[in-house]
Order: structure tokens, then sequence, then C-alpha cells
């Protein structure tokens, strides 16, 4: 620490000769005596800071611009919906059948899914190796380990950092189709069924956020490079999919290898939720039972976990 002279002895010197009486007094650092939050506020401060990056807030605009047009393209769809509904409704009320019209234009809230898969994914392979591979590779992974963290934790709060940022493509949607079909009297019919498909919304939403964000985070996991994450991601997601069709129309596959396509298994995990149709069934392949679609998702959840615990395991952090 550098002592500061008072300005009745220092008005008449030079800066060089401030400089050179200068004396140290103190060395050392002090301690820190403000709020210990420990694990928990530790957790939370990373999942703050982890939000605000991956929404760019805070940052240039250039850093913005992707996660937000994700979001805008995840959110179009359901709002031309519900003004389908409204116009029905302008025009039933002028003697013409817009709400029947309007059936036929507006979806379900299962099919509504199908409508955004492409923004789901887009963000999925996005926002996870934004999240951990700049830690790996500025060493950023070393400073947060030397506060109350530990690999678990840390991992912790990065996981449900991403699960949020997920849900907000994967939930907001169809719950904001359930209010827009209420307020124009295409929702449920009664408040017990109103809550019934709020609580089949948060179920369908979640499947697929934590599908995604798990299967994401054990490729983030594997390399330090955010491009190479998201495009084995990107490839995982469309490519082994397109892949696994062939063989099983071509190749007379098992049926079951179906399990695999992580394109459409989270959707067809949706649609069991909702009690309706399979994607399987209706591009001509034969009904899968919901217990293996189930234990389909259970198992590449359950998978990618033991990768991103591996990984963490065995990577060197130097503090």
């Amino acid at each position: 620490m550098t002592a500061t002279l008072p300005e009745s002895h220092a008005a008449g010197w030079t800066a060089q000769e401030q400089d050179s009486r200068a004396r140290i007094l103190e060395r050392g650092y002090r301690h820190y005596t403000g709020p210990r939050r420990g694990v928990g506020g530790s957790m939370r401060s990373v999942f703050k800071h982890t939000v605000r990056a991956c929404l760019g807030l805070h940052r240039p605009a250039r850093a913005k611009v992707f996660p937000i047009l994700t979001i805008v393209l995840a959110y179009v769809p359901t709002l031309v919906y519900i003004g389908v509904t409204v116009i029905g409704n302008r025009l039933q009320q002028d003697g013409l059948p817009g709400r029947a019209m309007a059936q036929h234009f507006v979806p379900t809230y299962a099919t509504l899914y199908l409508s955004v898969v492409l923004a789901v994914v887009l963000f999925a392979a996005f926002v996870a190796p934004e999240v951990l591979c700049p830690d790996r590779r500025n060493g950023m992974l070393g400073l947060y380990l030397s506060s109350p963290l530990r690999r678990s934790t840390y991992l912790v709060a990065k996981g449900l950092a991403v699960l949020a940022l997920v849900s907000i493509v994967t939930i907001g949607p169809p719950l904001l189709l359930l209010l827009g079909y209420s307020t124009q009297g295409f929702g449920p019919d009664g408040v017990a069924q109103w809550f019934e498909y709020l609580g089949r919304i948060l179920w369908a939403g979640l499947t697929v956020s934590v599908m995604y964000t798990i299967v994401s985070l054990a490729i983030s996991s594997v390399t330090s490079r955010k491009a190479a994450a998201s495009a084995a991601f990107l490839a995982m997601i469309i490519g082994l999919p397109s892949l696994i069709s062939f063989l099983v129309l071509n190749a007379n596959l098992n049926d079951y290898y179906r399990l695999l396509d992580l394109f459409t298994l989270p959707y067809e995990a949706v649609m069991r939720v909702f009690n309706t149709y399979s994607p399987f069934e209706v591009i001509g392949q034969g009904e899968i039972p919901a217990g293996y679609v189930w234990l389909a998702c259970g198992g590449w959840v359950l998978v990618s976990l033991g990768v991103i615990a591996n990984r963490y395991r065995r990577v060197q952090v130097t503090r």
C-alpha cells in the first residue's frame, strides 16, 4: 500500500519528487469482511452469471443477436396461431364461420412443439457450449473451484442455468398458447381441465428441456471449442436420426433402433404426455410402447450424465 502525502507537503514538489518520496507502509491482503453465503450463494452467483452471459446481457450487441433471434423464432408461430383465433372470433361476430375455419389452422398443444423444434435445437446447440467450453479454455474453471464450489456443485449450477434457458423455448410457447386459447374461447373447458393442461405443458416442456440440456452438456464436456461442440450436437440431433431412419426403413433393422433418434424421441414422449398420435407412426412406422419411450429418454439422460461426470472427474484444474 502506498502512502498518500498531505497536500501541504506535496504542493511544491514535482511528480518525480513525489514518486521518489513514496513509501510502502503495509503489505499483504485484507480479510474479506462481507457476508459469507457458502455453497448456495456461490451456486446462485454462477447461475445468474451464466444466464446473463448466454443472453448477451452486459455484452456487445452482436452477442445478443443469436439468442434473441432464436427466442423470437420460437414464439412467432404461437403468436400467429393466437392471431388466427382472434380473427376467427371477429369473423364469427360478423356472421361468418370464423371459429370453424380457425380450428383447421390452429394446432393442438402437442403439435405446437413440431412448429418450434428448429428453435429448440438451435438454442440448445448454442447455450451449453457457451456455458462449459470457455471455462476450461480460459482457465475460469480453476477460479470457480477456488470458491466454495466443487466440481459437482459447479456442474449443477451450470446445468440449471442451461435448463432454465432452454425451457424458455420449450415451455414458454405452449404456455402462451394456453393463455391465448383460454382468452379466445379455444382453451380447455373448466378450471380443472385448464390446470390439467398446464401440468401436461410443464411435463412435456421439461422432458424436452432435460434431454437436450443433458445431451448438449455431455458433448460440451468433451471439447473446449464452442464451434466443435455445437456442430457435434447438431450432427447427433439431425445427422444420426437420418441414418437410423434409413437403416430401419431400408436395412430391415428392428424398429426399436428408432429410440436412438434424438430428434424425434423427445417429441414422441411429448405426444405420450398429451395422449395423442406417435410421430413414428405418422411417418409410416409402427408404434413403440410408451414404457420403452420413457426408458429410452431416461437412458439417454443417464449416459450423458455419466459422460459429464467422467470428463470432469478427470480434467486437470490449475487454481
